[in-house]
């Protein structure tokens, strides 16, 4: 993890979604003795308010119901699945994505629940979503409601998109680390097809088989000291010649969990975000972990 703290950090707003992120992390929290902090944010009233011209008192007694309502709510659903676990509450009134943001500094992890599907089968992605994948100073991880017959399983390997960068390492890291925890293989998958590789395999001036021996050997270079770090986790080592996003997505619905680096840099939270990340938050089936890096990358996600 990006910090030494043992505090899982989740998004609540009294959505079924953030309900499912809180149940996620209090579980994860009891397994790991982990606390949970829920945080709820509230900057403006709400549109349900039931007058048309509130007085300020009005306004602070509604948003001060409601929030009590949302954070007793999410209090039970930590009760409901992890009894014991220690449960600090937070009612921050800014932005949700400035003030997890902010709590991101000293998380071990940031939870976020997906919004639903639409027709096409893709999560909208919300600003809080983009901004803390974009900035956040801890791993993020974004967990989507489950609907029985598409939930993945429970005991399927953690997979890692390894692509040779500073961020990718980073990654690798929290991928090894949550493999150890759960007792879980690793899948560690290099996607080829992508930027000049790609374009030095069509126009002929290599073979595909030179290329792939050459990121096959990448790969290794790139395990080789975290295999070292942790003997018990059983690595199957993947490269395939397709997109990242392409290739992590097909192991979406057979995973326990999918982990990306996101480079995170630039000023606009929504060019900040990588096509792979954005990908994998919006269409995956299982919990997405996005890890974000603090050095640039030297090719694209």
């Amino acid at each position: 993890m990006a910090n030494a703290s043992s505090e899982l950090v989740v998004g609540i707003d009294g959505s079924e979604s953030a309900l499912t992120a809180v149940r996620w992390a209090a579980r994860m929290a009891r397994e790991r003795r982990f606390g949970v902090r829920l945080v709820h944010a509230v900057d403006e009233i709400p549109e349900t308010y039931p007058h048309a011209a509130p007085t300020y008192e009005d306004a602070q007694q509604f948003v001060g119901e409601r929030s009590a309502q949302v954070i007793e709510q999410a209090k039970a659903a930590v009760t409901e699945v992890a009894p014991g676990v220690a449960v600090d509450v937070v009612l921050r009134p800014e932005q949700p994505a400035a003030a997890l943001r902010a709590e991101s500094a000293t998380a071990a992890m940031v939870v976020l629940g997906t919004r639903g599907l639409h027709r096409l089968g893709r999560v909208v992605l919300g600003s809080v979503s983009v901004s803390l994948a974009s900035h956040a100073e801890c791993p993020v991880a974004f967990v989507r409601p489950r609907v029985a017959e598409d939930e993945p399983p429970v005991d399927g390997p953690v997979v890692v998109g390894v692509d040779g960068t500073p961020v990718g390492e980073e990654a690798l890291a929290a991928a090894f680390e949550e493999a150890s925890w759960r007792g879980s293989g690793l899948v560690a998958l290099h996607c080829w097809k992508e930027g000049f590789l790609a374009s030095v395999f069509e126009s002929g001036r290599a073979d595909a088989d030179e290329i792939e021996a050459r990121e096959r050997e990448l790969l290794a270079e790139r395990l080789a000291g975290w295999q070292a770090k942790y003997p018990d986790v059983q690595v199957e080592r993947l490269v395939v010649k397709e997109r990242p996003a392409d290739g992590l997505l097909d192991w979406a619905d057979r995973a326990q969990l999918l982990v990306v680096g996101s480079r995170g840099r630039g000023g606009l939270a929504g060019l900040a975000l990588g096509s792979t990340s954005q990908s994998l938050i919006s269409y995956a089936l299982c919990p997405v972990l996005v890890v974000r890096g603090t050095r640039p990358a030297s090719r694209d996600e």
